[in-house]
């Protein structure tokens, strides 16, 4: 028995110092995004230089209204700068969109972390800003609800979209794996519940009724977090990763723009 408790012990401090190890590559998985895509049709080469001098690079794309509010995207962890500007420009071609690589992800330098990646977002917005005459709304897409609850927090954007959002990616990590020591060895802390506590910009949060991958918990506990007014719509039947295909989905986005910039779309 002593032995089998030994080797169950050994198992399971392995299991930990792997995902201790790995958990960077497991967050920011940026091996997944290719790094030499196209921009999209009718894009500008975007180039952003962050506050410790890495080089950030995305697209942005003229909106056929230039003083309508600028969409700056933040995607999911997976999720290219050219893919989230093609999502963003297929259900607001008025709208001029902005989105670049992580750090590390693509044709950006540098190496991701939760911490930098929200402290480029401040840099971002602020390169962005002369040029949205119409004001800035961040639209953070899962992980991406992170950098866009920081621009809230530390900027004035017009609103904000949070899309399969969460309230602490420490506590998404300690529900997908409650076995584990996740307070210990958590490096990647996004505070979003936080960040938004007692804002007054306006809000918009997306939720997928069957997210497989945000716990359900995490997603209500921010909204119950935040000020009252904030609208929510929950897309019931869709997934996390299949959620922007779902025909529900640009609907609820523009409703959810419409909401925060006080506007029809």
């Amino acid at each position: 028995m002593i032995r089998v408790l030994l080797v169950l012990a050994v198992g399971y401090a392995a299991i930990i110092a792997m995902l201790a190890g790995f958990q960077t590559r497991l967050l920011f998985p940026a091996w997944m995004v290719p790094g030499d895509g196209a921009l999209p049709a009718g894009a500008e080469e975007l180039s952003v230089t962050a506050a410790d001098g890495v080089t950030l690079r995305g697209a942005y794309l003229p909106g056929a209204d230039p003083d309508a509010p600028l969409l700056l995207g933040f995607g999911g962890n997976a999720w290219s700068a050219g893919a989230v500007a093609q999502t963003l420009r297929g259900v607001f071609p008025e709208h001029p969109v902005a989105a670049l690589d992580y750090r590390g992800y693509g044709r950006s330098g540098g190496r991701p972390s939760a911490a930098a990646l929200m402290e480029d977002a401040e840099a971002i917005h602020d390169a962005l800003e002369d040029r949205a005459r119409g004001g800035i709304v961040p639209v953070g897409i899962s992980v991406g609800s992170g950098p866009a609850a920081r621009i809230v927090a530390a900027r004035d954007p017009v609103g904000a979209v949070l899309v399969t959002p969460f309230d602490s990616l420490e506590a998404v990590a300690r529900d997908v794996y409650p076995w584990a020591p996740v307070r210990l060895l958590f490096r990647h802390e996004m505070p979003v519940a936080e960040m938004l506590a007692g804002t007054r910009t306006p809000l918009a949060l997306i939720l997928a009724g069957e997210d497989e991958i945000i716990p359900a918990a995490r997603s209500h506990a921010l909204h119950e977090a935040l000020p009252e007014g904030v609208a929510l719509t929950v897309i019931e039947g869709a997934g996390h990763n299949d959620l922007a295909g779902d025909p529900r989905f640009a609907e609820s986005l523009r409703a959810a723009l419409a909401h925060v910039t006080g506007t029809r779309n």
